[in-house]
């Protein structure tokens, strides 16, 4: 398969979804990051589970689990992944300030989930912030990023500084 062939561009320059008919199934995870930085006053509600809006920590994570099993439907032209497992963890850090995310997203596809694990970590995030806003306007999502994925043509791949 050429790399001309996995482009959203078809010969005419027009948008397209890539045919990923070709591609072997293989075994594929991508670990995404990010945080929501606010005041330590609020990352004590959110710890203690005593938040405005309840337990915070198991609404986002629900959030983003379903946001990784439901990433084709909010970005264009991604493929739908038959999702096989997803890991979602939050924490509360307070050397920061801030809500920890990590999500860990598995397939068995011809294509990968960094997506997949990028909208986890994203709509976990958005969560945070609806379920904490009545106590803080001023929180900052940030820092959402791949930081590992296994698996597929282009091979591994670690985020310099994380691990």
């Amino acid at each position: 398969m050429s790399e001309k062939r996995l482009t959203h561009l078809d010969d005419a320059g027009n948008a397209r979804m890539v045919d990923v008919t070709e591609k072997a199934p293989t075994d594929r995870r991508a670990v995404a990051r990010g945080r929501v930085r606010m005041t330590r006053e609020t990352l004590e509600l959110v710890a203690k589970g005593e938040a405005p809006k309840g337990d915070v920590f198991t609404v986002a994570k629900v959030a983003g689990i379903m946001a990784a099993k439901r990433t084709a439907e909010t970005i264009p032209m991604c493929h739908p992944v038959p999702v096989t497992g997803v890991e979602l963890k939050l924490w509360a850090n307070f050397d920061v300030p801030a809500v920890e995310i990590e999500a860990a997203v598995r397939t068995h596809a011809p294509t990968g989930v960094e997506m997949e694990a990028l909208a986890a970590v994203a709509a976990a995030a958005l969560t945070v912030y609806d379920m904490c806003k009545s106590a803080e306007m001023g929180m900052v999502i940030e820092g959402v990023r791949l930081v590992e994925k296994s698996g597929g043509r282009r091979g591994d791949y670690k985020a310099p500084g994380n691990g």
